[in-house]
């Protein structure tokens, strides 16, 4: 499953990108293409147990 708070957006309001970005809508910023990778649908990562920006903004701790 793909991160459900990752978008791939082509422009950032002001200009045009050549290929599309990653951009997590839990931190509403681009983040690095490394991070993106991770997220993908090929490694099957969760974003409610496997997320680090997710986690965070949903105040959990990872025992919980």
């Amino acid at each position: 499953m793909a991160c459900p708070h990752l978008d791939y957006r082509e422009s950032d309001g002001d200009r045009e990108f050549d290929t599309a970005r990653a951009f997590c809508t839990v931190t509403d910023e681009f983040v690095q293409p490394v991070h993106a990778d991770i997220c993908n649908e090929r490694y099957g990562l969760d974003p409610e147990s496997d997320c680090e920006i997710f986690r965070e903004d949903a105040g959990l701790d990872w025992d919980e």
